[in-house]
Order: C-alpha cells, then structure tokens, then sequence
C-alpha cells in the first residue's frame, strides 16, 4: 500500500528545489528504473506485484542483495495507487526515487585532449535536454558540460526523456565560460553558429568540445568568445523553399547536436 506521505514526496519531486533539498530524484518504468540502478542508489521502489514478478537479475540484485545500494524500502501497490503516484500520463510498473549524485567542482575532469566533450549553453526545454543525453550516449560521448542556467538533468521529464543514459552520461554545471576557459588552447573547441562554415567541408577531430547553444537565442556571446571553430549546419535550397520566408530560421537544438555528433563520428571513426 503506498501511504499519503509517500505519494506527496513522489509529487514534490517535480520541483528542483526540493530534489535539491531532499537530495533525490524520480524515475519511472522498467527501462529507465533497471539502467539508473546500475549506477544511482535507489532510496525507495514503489511497484505493482508484476514488476516484482519478473524482474532482472540486475533489479534483484540491487533491491534485494546486501551489496552497497541496498536495501531500501520497497513498496507493493495496485495499478490503481501507481497512476495516482506516477508523474507520468502512462504509469508503466515502477517507480523510484533515487539518491542525487554529489558531483562537486573537484569532480570536473575534462579529458577533451583525448576525447569529444558535448556542452550545453542555456538549453531550457527538459525534453531537448533529455533526447541531448540519450544522443550523446548513442555516440560514445560520456562527458556533457551544462551551464548553470541549462534546465535541471534530474527533472522527471529529463530523466524519461533520456531513456536511461543519464546513467551513463556523466553530466557536470558549471561557470561554462570559465571551465572552457581554463581548457588548453590546443583544444578545439566547437561551436555551432547561423554564420559559421559548413559542418560538411570543416575539418573535424575525434577530440575537443562541441557547444551546443540555447532554442531561442543560440551560442551566448561570453561562450561564443572561447570558440576557436565555428560551424554550421547547412540547409538545402529546393524549388518549394527557395524563398526564404518559407523556410525555418534554425533547427531545434536536440536535432542539430544529433547531426552534429553523427558527422564527427563519422569523419573520425578511423582516426587515431
């Protein structure tokens, strides 16, 4: 049965300040709920008795096994009691709450000498953010820099979105203009921009970082000083919209970052 309490701490969730206060953070479904318990410590499982059922052999270990994430409470609840729970429009089996990492400023280690950095310059749409981590994932980029003001990577609509790589993604804010600041000038650093040169016909490295700028406004002008390598995504001209009041401005932020990696690791894949 799952209590009053309990589900008005699963609600209150929604708001950054208090998973900053409490130190946790929602995630729902098998998928999401089995990858981030491989990597978050899970502070309390609220599931239907299917769930329960027919888990992993990852999920047993984890909520079961005397190992460093467990045990934690678990709670067995009717569909009923999940949807009045569940922050999402379609409850699927389980929810978790989860322990926040502490991530602090000495955590930041940028290996971008050696490997491709994504960063994130005001991006504020949580599901943008979310698809961006999932993207990252797919192309092997482990570190993704946020500004302070980039939206909130523990927000419960982040943490679907990314379809459980945010447990393989290690995401870090921080002063943007500062930390690519302090990088070595050796280090290539990218960025995407309406009057940069054709991402197509650049010359590209398997190492460096990639800025990704905010929906409405792009790259600010204080992280647009540190970039050394302006690209652009081109559009392409068809008879139907030649004109230019019937073509959009600018592509959204998550399917440029998708081109955008997808071109590098393609370019680069056999490079040393």
């Amino acid at each position: 049965m799952l209590s009053k309490n309990l589900n008005k701490f699963i609600h209150s969730l929604e708001q950054k300040k208090i998973r900053q206060r409490e130190g946790a953070f929602v995630a729902e479904g098998p998928k999401v709920v089995g990858d981030l318990m491989r990597s978050f410590t899970p502070r309390h499982i609220i599931a239907t008795s299917q769930w329960f059922n027919e888990p992993t052999e990852d999920l047993l270990l984890s909520a079961n096994s005397p190992s460093p994430q467990s045990p934690c409470p678990v709670s067995i609840v009717t569909d009923d009691e999940l949807r009045k729970a569940s922050l999402q429009q379609h409850p699927q089996q389980v929810i978790a709450i989860f322990n926040l990492p502490e991530t602090t400023h000495a955590d930041i280690n940028i290996d971008a000498a050696n490997q491709l950095v994504l960063a994130l310059d005001g991006v504020q749409d949580p599901g943008n953010l979310g698809t961006i981590i999932r993207i990252a994932d797919w192309f092997g980029i482990s570190t993704l820099l946020c500004s302070r003001d980039t939206a909130d990577a523990f927000n419960p609509k982040v943490v679907q979105a990314t379809m459980g790589s945010l447990a393989r993604v290690h995401i870090i804010y921080c002063d943007l203009p500062e930390t690519l600041a302090s990088l070595s000038t050796d280090i290539p650093l990218y960025g995407t921009f309406l009057d940069g040169n054709d991402l197509y016909s650049e010359s590209l490295t398997p190492h460096g970082v990639i800025v990704m700028g905010n929906e409405g406004n792009g790259i600010s002008p204080t992280v647009s000083r540190q970039i050394n390598r302006r690209l652009l995504i081109p559009g392409f001209v068809s008879d139907s919209n030649q004109q230019s009041e019937t073509r959009p401005d600018s592509l959204n932020v998550a399917i440029a970052t998708a081109i955008t990696c997808a071109e590098f690791r393609r370019r680069t894949l056999h490079q040393p």
